[in-house]
């Protein structure tokens, strides 16, 4: 059975070239979730080292669709660290990533510590504000194709993120269950959904995450983003594409691709 550093080791350097590699559970298939979240933090403790923070975390699987796609029962978690969020208006650099895909997702902003175990109630009462928020995956995997330890291992898909302008407490929202969204790219639309397409409530998945983390003795630092689930299926963007995710309440989420070197020169950033 392949150790998690090595597997980290080769999802840094898949990583490093934008050449993707054979999900691991092709050669091991009895790989298990402990293992591969082993193999999460060496990635995440790679970039630390770099020079990177710590900046929160983020969830996927937490629809009940994509769930019964991949055969599990609950979603799953990655770490965000500072180099994964883009400065504002900034474009998408596609040359960077290998098949990137965009979805919408709520983002939570933590104004103090949330330790398990709590509910929905209690990570409504941590929160500072919640974002409007776009996410890019990017799986390290042949063909963006992977099963649930692969995803957890390659610190589930995460790629760059993306915070809308407008920040709310959430007693200016009367239910995050409600606010709707509308996935458009380039200005056709591709998918809508609502908040409670994540777990019925988006800090339900939060509040998951921090039961999750209080397993392992671990806790949501004061200050953490916390990325609650994709709303919608992903969309792949490719070079030329934009993306936008309008929210109510929220605004609106630009993440755009620019097609060639002479659009970087010419726009080097679009207003989200």
């Amino acid at each position: 059975m392949i150790n998690a550093r090595a597997m980290a080791e080769k999802l840094i350097e898949a990583e490093r070239t934008h050449t993707p590699i054979r999900p691991f559970t092709h050669a091991y298939p009895f790989l298990d979730a402990d293992t591969a979240y082993d193999a999460q933090w060496h990635v995440v403790e790679h970039r630390l080292a770099g020079g990177e923070e710590l900046a929160g975390a983020k969830l996927g699987l937490t629809s009940r669709a994509k769930q019964q796609d991949m055969g599990v029962s609950a979603p799953l978690y990655g770490r965000v660290v500072s180099g994964m969020i883009a400065p504002y208006g900034a474009a998408l650099d596609i040359a960077m990533l290998i098949h990137p895909r965009a979805e919408p997702e709520i983002a939570f902003l933590l104004a103090k510590e949330l330790a398990g175990p709590t509910t929905v109630t209690g990570v409504l009462a941590a929160t500072e504000a919640v974002f409007g928020a776009v996410d890019v995956l990017d799986s390290r995997y042949q063909g963006f194709r992977f099963t649930l330890p692969d995803v957890i291992a390659d610190n589930a898909s995460a790629g760059r993120l993306f915070l809308g302008p407008r920040a709310c407490r959430p007693g200016q929202i009367e239910d995050l269950r409600l606010i709707g969204c509308i996935l458009r790219r380039d200005g056709d639309v591709i998918h809508t959904a609502a908040g409670a397409a994540v777990m019925g409530h988006p800090a339900a998945s939060v509040a998951w995450l921090a039961n999750r983390l209080a397993e392992h003795g671990e806790h949501l630092a004061a200050g953490s983003l916390v990325f609650s689930g994709g709303l919608t299926a992903a969309v792949p963007i490719r070079p030329g594409h934009a993306v936008t995710a309008e929210f109510d309440g929220l605004g609106t989420v630009e993440v755009f691709a620019p097609a060639s070197e002479w659009h970087r020169q010419t726009y080097p950033s679009r207003k989200a």
